[in-house]
């Protein structure tokens, strides 16, 4: 697994580059340079366009990466490549002029309980498209095994630019509905930088004698939408219909306790960029042996990093919460719920992977749809119940829910699983980790206290994992690193 411990270090390195600049828009510069209601109408833009973006893809990403392995020495792969360039039109046309068509009435339906939400439609739409293509090329670039820039352009190129535009509102020098336009033409031109650089690792020469299973390849790319709208539903949803039913500020509170969760997704997200292929080209091979070290060793790996960053953010959360204006300090709970769902998320390891790239992509694509629509119906149960609480338990039932299927299924349908015996160690550290650091307090500021709990807990958890052996790869990466520093010396 070393081409994928490789990137995924890489990339987690860039993606944590990214989230320390989100986080520092997110915790302190939105909080304080935009209103609460504006913070969390750029929450509601962004995650409507995200719940749009599968549907406008036409699941180009997920077809791009499944069937590029088949057509690699063939004569058909300028065909191929032309047919995932053109398809997100079929979409992209008739929806767009629905949007226009139609503006008043999405307008009326988004802002039935918040009208400043009512003349954004467009952005939505605009954003929703870049976000579709950018997804589109960076999977061009994801099949050439480079994953490391397109996960630049989406990590930190885009945070590093809002962190730029907040300071211009911040200094006056432009407002907040200019900001509002710039985050639109910024999500075109990281596109734009995307296509450049994809098109130049694998160029595109147009062909449009399309290979002879564009039939099947189309069927793909169209139940893909489904799945892919299943999945951004479960993840984003609940914002978009926070605004439905309390005032939109309520979006920019929960978005902040959101984040800090989502924070323990990182790594998975840093390993899938090059996992995903890599599963695509065992599967292509029938290499079941293969499979299941990648999957149990990608569970047991996301695992041990996954669980450490959650405890660490519980165990640190009141200091961090000290750091917020008093609007945003009500999430604990939120945080908790969010954040054990990611890292039950995490201990599937390429699950997703497996299931998407193999021939039972349809039920997983059923399982999906089944979960998206629970989702919106907790949602819709539990919102006007419980407000900001009822929608992260909502969210926590589908993905405890939608997880459990996909093991039990790729356990029936392939006979592997990929919880092993270290996995319960790591278990039982992080217990007993979180038991020791539960009464530590230092009466220090809180970024000291942070900073000082963090290091031992960090301390504490790297030594165990090195002294027992329990994990092969995380192993060798501390080794490496400790070779590094050695040498240094």
């Amino acid at each position: 697994m070393g081409i994928v411990l490789k990137q995924s270090l890489n990339n987690t390195l860039i993606t944590y580059g990214g989230f320390a600049i989100g986080a520092l828009n997110l915790l302190f510069l939105y909080t304080r340079f935009l209103s609460d209601e504006y913070f969390g109408l750029v929450n509601v833009i962004l995650s409507a366009s995200s719940v749009l973006m599968p549907l406008l893809a036409f699941g180009i990403p997920n077809t791009l990466v499944k069937y590029y392995s088949g057509f690699q020495e063939l004569n058909g792969k300028d065909g191929f490549l032309t047919l995932m360039v053109f398809l997100p039109l079929i979409l992209i046309v008739p929806i767009g002029a629905i949007s226009y068509l139609a503006n008043e009435t999405i307008g009326n339906f988004l802002s039935k309980e918040n009208p400043i939400v009512k003349g954004y439609v467009w952005h939505i739409f605009i954003i929703g498209v870049a976000m579709a293509y950018f997804e589109v090329f960076y999977a061009w670039a994801k099949v050439q095994m480079k994953s490391v820039f397109g996960n630049f352009m989406k990590e930190v190129f885009s945070r590093i630019v809002i962190t730029f535009l907040l300071l211009l509102v911040y200094w006056d020098l432009i407002s907040v509905l200019t900001f509002l336009n710039a985050m639109v033409g910024m999500y075109i031109l990281r596109t734009l930088i995307m296509q450049i650089y994809a098109l130049r690792s694998l160029r595109l020469k147009l062909d449009f004698n399309f290979p002879a299973n564009s039939r099947e390849i189309i069927n793909y790319s169209t139940l893909i939408i489904l799945g892919g709208s299943a999945a951004i539903v479960l993840l984003e949803v609940d914002k978009v219909m926070i605004n439905q039913f309390i005032e939109i500020k309520n979006v920019a509170y929960y978005s902040v306790a959101g984040y800090i969760a989502t924070v323990i997704a990182v790594p998975s997200r840093s390993m899938h960029n090059i996992t995903y292929p890599l599963t695509a080209e065992i599967l292509h091979k029938k290499d079941m042996k293969a499979l299941k070290t990648l999957y149990q060793k990608s569970s047991l790996t996301l695992f041990i990093v996954s669980g450490l960053i959650f405890i660490l953010i519980i165990l640190n959360l009141n200091d961090l919460y000290n750091l917020l204006p008093e609007s945003y300090r009500g999430g604990y709970a939120i945080v908790f719920i969010i954040g054990f769902a990611r890292v039950y998320d995490a201990l599937l390891g390429n699950n997703n992977a497996i299931m998407y790239n193999s021939d039972f992509y349809r039920a997983l694509l059923l399982m999906g749809v089944a979960l998206a629509i629970l989702t919106i119906l907790l949602n819709l149960w539990l919102i006007p119940k419980y407000g900001l609480d009822g929608a992260a338990i909502a969210s926590f039932m589908a993905f405890f829910i939608y997880n459990t299927i996909k093991l039990g299924f790729v356990k029936l349908k392939f006979g592997i699983q990929p919880i092993t015996k270290e996995t319960f160690k790591v278990v039982f550290l992080l217990v007993i980790l979180s038991a020791i650091f539960y009464f530590v307090s230092f009466p220090f500021h809180p970024l000291v206290n942070i900073a000082l709990r963090g290091m031992l807990i960090l301390l504490g958890y790297v030594f165990v994992l090195y002294r027992f052996r329990i994990s092969e790869d995380v192993f060798g990466a501390i080794s490496f690193y400790l070779g590094k520093l050695g040498r240094k010396k």
